[in-house]
């Protein structure tokens, strides 16, 4: 069998993306890996469109077509990436619990009462709760390895067990969110674990110590007062105040600045597309008006580690399923660019 320098010897970046199964036609196996990206494919609470279940396979296929050189990594493809496929039982267990979860929805939605469906919604929450116990084990198993992880989603809860397989390795930590949305819901339409309660949950993990947010303009007043409750541990950047910025001549530089220096050194990267302009994610589960643009984004993320701050891991989330092949497009060069900057971040 070939070492991994052998490999990377042999391969050619400048070839034809080859369809071997693996992240961009990379030759590497999971034990040569960096970065590992594991696929979550999971949608049960999602409250509009659903279809990011496929996600994670949706940005396999579309990663492909892109080309390997990253001007902000040098040699990047060479750090060594790898992307699990999809758990079959896992989407399985999405498509029967998603069921569940729609008829519960549509009770809320039209008014009723939802007397005699306690049980499905304790099904759901079993399930979730499940889902998250086996995303902290997986991922707590590649940690040990001295590996670094990606999530990929999915909708917006599935990094949860990635956070609390961080907080038992970590003294202290801070997240750079970039979304639409807050996610600061409690148990969102009953749903303990609901892709719009992530970071009230992750709160709860006491080594999380600031959770900066990035691009929000759709949130509620419980998400407000919830944020404001928190003091100085939740800070919140919206999408209208970044723009006024702009339109009055502050330059992007010093407010991804603004938004660096308030991170510990230590950063957890949570990347929900829905951050990015519609036109970027047209298919996601919760567009929204506005957004950054993807250079933006890309140039956040890019002083962060400039900065030397450290990316502990990172998720990208509610990226559409198949059948959308611009959303996993886009997809595919953000997980790429996020393992990459990742990557080097962590470099003696």
């Amino acid at each position: 069998m070939s070492t991994k320098s052998e490999k990377i010897n042999s391969f050619d970046p400048n070839g034809v993306g080859v369809k071997n199964g693996r992240f961009i036609g990379l030759p590497f196996e999971e034990s040569e890996a960096k970065v590992v990206l594991l696929p979550v494919p999971w949608d049960v609470t999602v409250s509009f469109q659903e279809g990011t279940s496929t996600g994670p396979q949706n940005i396999l296929e579309s990663s492909y077509q892109l080309d390997l050189f990253d001007d902000l990594v040098a040699d990047a493809w060479k750090i060594g990436l790898y992307m699990r496929q999809p758990d079959q039982s896992i989407l399985e267990k999405n498509e029967i619990n998603r069921r569940l979860a729609l008829t519960y929805i549509e009770l809320l939605e039209s008014g009723h009462g939802i007397e005699g469906n306690d049980l499905g919604l304790g099904l759901v929450n079993a399930a979730c709760r499940e889902l998250k116990a086996w995303v902290k084990t997986e991922t707590a198993a590649i940690l040990d390895q001295g590996q670094l992880v990606g999530i990929i989603g999915g909708d917006h809860s599935s990094p949860l067990g990635l956070l609390e397989a961080l907080g038992e390795r970590h003294d202290d930590f801070g997240i750079l969110q970039l979304d639409a949305h807050m996610d600061l819901r409690k148990a969102y339409e009953g749903f303990t674990f609901s892709h719009a309660s992530i970071f009230y949950n992750a709160l709860a993990i006491p080594q999380i110590k600031k959770l900066v947010q990035v691009g929000i303009r759709d949130c509620c007043e419980e998400e407000i007062q919830f944020a404001e409750s928190e003091g100085e541990r939740v800070e919140v950047y919206f999408d209208q105040a970044i723009k006024a910025a702009l339109f009055e001549g502050q330059s992007f530089h010093k407010i991804a600045k603004d938004i660096v220096d308030s991170l510990p050194r230590k950063v957890y990267v949570s990347f929900d597309i829905d951050a990015l302009n519609p036109s970027l994610c047209p298919h996601t589960g919760t567009p929204v008006p506005g957004g950054l643009n993807f250079n933006e984004a890309i140039y956040l993320l890019d002083l962060l580690v400039k900065s030397d701050r450290q990316i502990i891991g990172f998720d990208l989330c509610e990226v559409a399923g198949i059948g959308h092949d611009w959303d996993g497009n886009v997809g595919a060069r953000l997980a790429y660019k996020l393992s990459n900057l990742m990557a080097k971040s962590n470099r003696p």
